[in-house]
């Protein structure tokens, strides 16, 4: 027997395809509707302080919140918002493969270079009033990157340019990532996927935003099971809403 437990590899299936967009693919769809009706409960979720810049993040791992992010962000633009996806997940970055944009330059060029340059790092999607920020090159040192005025000066930036902006983000219970970025904007999402995550672990990652006096907008439970949404307006929200349908 080895001295140390050997940890678990993480599926890497988002990184090498991206995230399903249903939102795009079939927006007439249930799941597509559920997506912007999360939109809208964000938008009064903060009626009195209009949202410039939003943080999603999950308690751990594969649950699911750049599915969620890419999906809330596509419903947003939708509206004819200007709207910036983030990938500000260093670690795991996925958003080039989900819009099949170059990864070349992104966060961490802008983070690491001498001045912003938005046109070599900020990219268009198909979608109209959607932009992306991947992550470009994977830093050795994201939480170091992320925490530093530069990242702020970054945000003040961006929220110049869109209405919007979405920061797809580490789960927060992992490593420090999301308390940074948690701390600097207007809002933060935990994406909880129903009978997967431990409530324990949602608890710590509540705690962990808390102790950086993080803005919790509200939680989404993906992945939810038909027999579990009560038949609310005829089971018009029924359906799964994740695991089998969305990656």
């Amino acid at each position: 027997m080895g001295l140390f437990k050997k940890e678990k590899s993480l599926d890497q299936a988002s990184m090498k395809e991206g995230v399903g967009l249903i939102t795009l693919t079939e927006p007439t769809s249930v799941i597509a509707e559920q997506f912007r009706t999360v939109r809208t409960n964000i938008q009064f979720s903060s009626i009195d302080q209009k949202l410039r810049s939003v943080v999603f993040t999950s308690a751990g791992p594969l649950q699911g919140k750049s599915t969620v992010s890419a999906n809330v962000a596509v419903t947003w633009a939708d509206q004819g918002v200007n709207v910036l996806l983030v990938d500000a997940d260093m670690r795991r970055p996925t958003v080039h493969q989900t819009f099949q944009v170059p990864n070349k330059k992104g966060l961490t060029s802008l983070l690491t270079g001498d001045k912003f340059d938005f046109n070599t790092t900020i990219q268009k999607t198909p979608v109209d009033h959607l932009f992306v920020l991947p992550c470009g090159v994977v830093p050795p040192n994201p939480s170091e990157l992320l925490n530093t005025k530069k990242m702020d000066k970054l945000i003040q930036e961006l929220t110049k340019h869109f209405d919007l902006v979405i920061f797809d983000v580490p789960p927060v219970v992992s490593v420090t990532d999301a308390q940074i970025l948690a701390s600097k904007v207007d809002g933060t999402i935990l994406v909880v996927p129903q009978g997967i995550v431990e409530k324990g672990s949602v608890a710590k990652a509540k705690e962990l935003l808390e102790v950086v006096h993080a803005r919790i907008l509200g939680t989404i439970m993906n992945r939810v099971k038909a027999e579990n949404t009560g038949g609310y307006y005829g089971g018009y929200y029924g359906g799964y809403y994740g695991a089998e349908e969305i990656k």
